[in-house]
């Protein structure tokens, strides 16, 4: 397609299907030269992707052992994408491929030599996601599983099978994708390796928790006369963030605000001094809903909530933020933030920064480095489409 990016970065939403193929390191040049030129062929062939590139809402980016595709249509297009390309390659021994879908933020660049890229959220999650299968497998984030699990049709195809841990220890949910024609039925190897350990070690736990029962029983009168001071502070400094309110117009805007809640989930989560919940764990909370904020610090076990609310329009941005200690329902730090889209990571970092401020949490040099000083993944990217396009404007690491 025929692009004109402008210079300022904007915002959307997309929904990504990243693929590679399994063993390329170990193949000769001509091989990897080979089987990358063969998946490139199957991919084109797919009804799914013609139907996007058509409609000048495909971006097709090559990662060296395998590609990215970005979708803005809807979850369904790099799902039933992944569905024919697993189709093909059901009986291809030769070409072994896995697959991982989701949706998120992505952000168009810029490089220094004036060439457009990419970057983002939603790509770097969209391979993590990946990386978590094997071979044949269709894995998808939650995000993308709770959308598709609207459409009765996907229903048959999706199965939990249940948390991996990705970079900086975030936790994400993963499904698995699959029938009886296409994707791949087994568990994951290493999710197989995270259960069979935490097997062998339960029964280690359940020993060190007789001894430790001991222990506890011995310093009750100590704990019962001192410990106070400590234990609250330790309190003090847990957090949950609840999902933000999407107050835009249009209703799709939901990803953009879950976008918001979830990276200043993570940036709060990079914070040694912070004990804050996963963002698996908050979504029952879901906005829209009267809150009882007491009793939902009580269920998570925290003292702080962060909750807030996300206005998109056209180019401008309002986000509401507000951290408030649960326990006696004040208002510890509140705040609005008016902006252009290619702000709006800048407004995230600013809110995790004063929240930490406020529970006076000690950070370490490293977690006192800005966010936007991180240098970005950048991925070429090869067009298809021929209308414009919008960007986000995240730049993630790798």
């Amino acid at each position: 397609m025929s692009v004109e990016l402008k210079k300022e970065i904007e915002l959307e939403i997309a929904h990504v299907l990243f693929l590679d193929i399994v063993g390329y390191s170990k193949l000769s040049v001509n091989e990897q030269h080979a089987r990358v030129e063969e998946l490139n062929e199957i991919v084109r062939l797919c009804e799914q992707f013609r139907k996007a590139e058509a409609a000048s809402r495909l971006l097709k980016i090559p990662t060296g052992d395998g590609m990215a595709l970005v979708f803005y249509k809807s979850p369904e297009e790099p799902a039933q994408c992944a569905v024919e390309i697993s189709r093909v390659l059901k009986d291809n021994a030769r070409l072994q491929v896995r697959m991982g879908i989701h949706s998120g933020p992505v952000s168009g660049v810029v490089d220094v030599n004036e060439r457009t890229n990419v970057a983002g959220g939603g790509i770097n999650t969209a391979q993590r996601v990946m990386d978590c299968g094997d071979s044949g497998h269709i894995l998808l984030s939650r995000h993308v599983a709770e959308d598709l699990a609207e459409y009765e049709r996907w229903r048959p195809f999706l199965h939990d099978i249940g948390t991996f841990e990705l970079k900086h220890g975030v936790p994400v949910s993963v499904s698995n994708l699959y029938s009886d024609e296409v994707g791949n039925a087994k568990l994951p190897t290493k999710l197989q390796a995270v259960r069979k350990h935490r097997a062998h070690v339960r029964w280690a736990e359940i020993g060190a928790a007789l001894v430790v029962l001991g222990a506890i029983i011995a310093g009750i009168l100590f704990f019962a006369r001192g410990p106070t001071t400590s234990a609250l502070r330790v309190l003090d400094k847990s957090i949950a963030v609840l999902p933000f309110e999407n107050r835009s117009e249009d209703k799709a805007n939901a990803y953009f605000t879950d976008g918001v809640q979830d990276e200043i989930l993570t940036d709060l989560a990079k914070i040694a001094d912070l004990k804050v919940i996963s963002r698996t764990s908050v979504l029952q909370y879901k906005s829209g809903v009267a809150r009882n904020l007491r009793e939902i610090a009580q269920q998570l076990g925290v003292a702080n909530v962060v909750e807030g609310s996300v206005q998109r329009s056209g180019n401008r941005v309002r986000v509401n933020a507000q951290l408030i200690d649960a326990r006696n329902d004040v208002h510890l730090w509140a705040q609005t933030y008016d902006r252009d889209l290619a702000d709006v990571f800048a407004i995230q970092s600013e809110i995790a920064k004063a929240i930490a401020d406020q529970l006076q949490a000690k950070l370490s040099p490293n977690e006192k480095k800005p966010s936007n000083s991180r240098p970005p993944r950048i991925w070429r990217l090869s067009i298809f489409t021929a209308g414009r396009s919008h960007f986000s404007s995240r730049q993630v690491s790798a």
